[in-house]
Order: structure tokens, then sequence, then C-alpha cells
């Protein structure tokens, strides 16, 4: 059951309905992988990780969950890297990524992840919800443990989307000149973070 494909959109309440629950299972998935890494003393992200996330975000709801995707995409006017590319483009991504662990700062690394999984699109559907929540885990394991509160980063983000897919653009169009500049998509991390951390009360 693809319940995009029965009801042909994802405004139908039936749709918004089990997206919702899928988040929840998400987090709860999200939760349970950040103990077991911090527990493991593993921390690392590997694609396992980010297919199961994905996975949870959007099964039953569009085709291919936790799966990279077999076809071009088009995001409005970005086209992404082609799906053949995909598979080493995340392989690459994860071993950098890793490979900066230790050296990184918290917002730092998650604002790279968080742009880097949006941009190379590696899944039919669901990329922002996975980005956003891979992201989220990077912070939570170099916090030591879970990062409470009554909304969460993703949430903020979407609340935030006008602010967020400006930041991500400025990102992907500031690499026709160099390196790819991630001072808005970081201040807007930043911000967030910063005050779901002090909604919860957290010092």
């Amino acid at each position: 059951m693809i319940l995009f494909e029965l009801l042909g959109s994802e405004a139908h309440p039936i749709y918004q309905k089990l997206q919702v629950e899928n988040l929840d299972r998400q987090y709860s998935f999200l939760r349970s992988i950040v103990e077991a890494a911090l527990a493991s003393s593993m921390p690392m992200l590997s694609i396992e990780v980010i297919k199961a996330l994905n996975y949870h975000a959007i099964s039953c709801l569009h085709v291919s969950p936790g799966e990279f995707r077999p076809c071009p995409v088009t995001v409005g006017s970005y086209r992404p890297p082609e799906h053949f590319q995909v598979p080493a483009l995340m392989q690459m991504f994860t071993n950098q990524v890793n490979r900066f662990w230790e050296n990184s700062d918290p917002v730092t690394l998650a604002t790279y992840i968080l742009w880097r999984l949006n941009h190379i699109h590696p899944f039919v559907n669901g990329n922002g919800r996975t980005a956003r929540v891979a992201a989220y885990y990077i912070l939570c394991i170099k916090a030591g443990g879970w990062l409470s509160g009554t909304k969460l980063l993703p949430e903020r983000l979407v609340e935030r989307r006008s602010d967020y897919v400006n930041a991500l653009q400025f990102a992907d169009n500031s690499l026709q000149d160099g390196p790819v500049q991630l001072e808005p998509l970081h201040a807007l991390v930043s911000e967030l973070l910063d005050a779901q951390i002090r909604e919860a009360g957290v010092t």
C-alpha cells in the first residue's frame, strides 16, 4: 500500500495522519540509535542509519522507502545528481562526516549534513525529513544524549520553511563561485537549536 499513489495528494487527511505517525516512529527510532551509538562508544554516521531514517519517514507513503532513488528527479529548478551517482556520493559523504567528526563543532557538522543530504537528494521522497533528523542525530551524539524539548529542531526548521529553503538555495548557488557557503543555514540552525534548549530549560 502506497498512500500517495492511492490518494494522489500529500494534502489528503489520510496521508497527513500517517505522515504524523511515521514521524513519531522516526523519532522513536532516532532516539534508540542515539542511545545505541553512545552505549557502544561507536558514534558515527552510516549509510545504513540514513536509509533507516528515510524508511521510517516515508514507509507506506511513497515508493522505495529506505532505498536510493532509481531515477532522476528535479526539485523546483534544482536538478540533483544523477541517480547512478548517488551510491558513490553517499559513501564519500559519510566518509567525510566521520573523518571530521572529532574536530568539527556540533552545529557546523549538523549544518553540513543538513545541506549535503538535501543537495544529493538520495531518495525518491522524504529527503528533507531524513536530512533534518540525520542532522539532529549528530547534535544529540555530540551532546552526549538526547536533546529534549517540547518542539525539536527538525520541527522548528519546518516552521521556518522559507528561511530554511532560502538558506539551502544560497548554499547551492554559492557552489558556482567556489566552496559551499553555509553561513545562513548555520545561523538558522544555531538560532533554532538555542531556542529549543532555552525553552526546555537546559543550561
